[in-house]
Parts: C-alpha cells; sequence; structure tokens
C-alpha cells in the first residue's frame, strides 16, 4: 500500500501571498506611468512694459536753527516766534504736508526748541525731524 505524506493533502493553514503583492506593485507602477503629471502652473500677472516715468524731485526740506544766544531762523532767514508762526502758516497753505527739519545748538536753553515744536504742533505740521550732531 502507498503510504500519503500528511503535508500535500493537509488543508492550507497558511495563504501566500506573494504573488497578490506582485500583482498590486505592477498594478501601482502602472498606474503611476500612465497618470498624467500634474502640471506646476503657476499664475503670475508679470508687468506690463511701460513708459520711462521720470523720478520725482526730492522733497524740499525746510531747517529751522536754534542758536545757543536763541536766535531762530527758518533756511538762513533770521525770524521771532510770531514771525516764524506766520511764516510756517503761509508755507502751510501753499504745501499742505511740508517736511521741517529743527535743530538745536548744543547749548541752547532748550525751551526755545520747545517753543518752535510748539509751533509746529499747533499748526499741524506732521512731517517733522530733529537735526543733531555726532560727537567727533
Amino acid at each position: 500500500m502507498k503510504k500519503f505524506s500528511k503535508g500535500h493533502h493537509s488543508s492550507l493553514n497558511e495563504l501566500n501571498i506573494t504573488p497578490l503583492l506582485d500583482l498590486a506593485f505592477v498594478l501601482l507602477v502602472i498606474f503611476i506611468i500612465t497618470t498624467p503629471q500634474l502640471s506646476n502652473d503657476l499664475e503670475m500677472n508679470l508687468p506690463s512694459p511701460k513708459k520711462q516715468q521720470a523720478p520725482a524731485p526730492p522733497p524740499k526740506i525746510n531747517r529751522i536753527t536754534v542758536e545757543a544766544n536763541g536766535r531762530i531762523a527758518l533756511n538762513d532767514q533770521t525770524l521771532e516766534l510770531p514771525a516764524l508762526r506766520q511764516t510756517l502758516a503761509a508755507m502751510k497753505t501753499s504745501d499742505p504736508d511740508p517736511t521741517v527739519v529743527v535743530r538745536g545748538a548744543a547749548d541752547v536753553d532748550y525751551n526755545r526748541v520747545i517753543s518752535v515744536l510748539d509751533i509746529l504742533q499747533q499748526l499741524d505740521i506732521t512731517k517733522v525731524g530733529l537735526a543733531t550732531v555726532t560727537a567727533p
């Protein structure tokens, strides 16, 4: 009598999935290759060539100097505080946003500089700079 080995006729306890994985990887590669590539289109609004515009002229800077002796000068013209107020008011009517730089001497009574700054604030002149001198 012929003997049969139990290994050949026994039920399959484990399923061999290697061919299934091979099939899955082949299908994955096929889908990757056949799928159209996503295009990297960027929406850009490029500037159109325009005529060259002349550069704007630099703004006129008005310089107020308060010297050590208390003398106040607007653009090298000596003025007292009431005359300075009138001149700045006339300047404000001609140029609605004037630029002013205030420079006080190192040993000036600073109340004079504060008086000039008060006039600028009362006339609503907002573009104000304070000039300083750096030590050598």
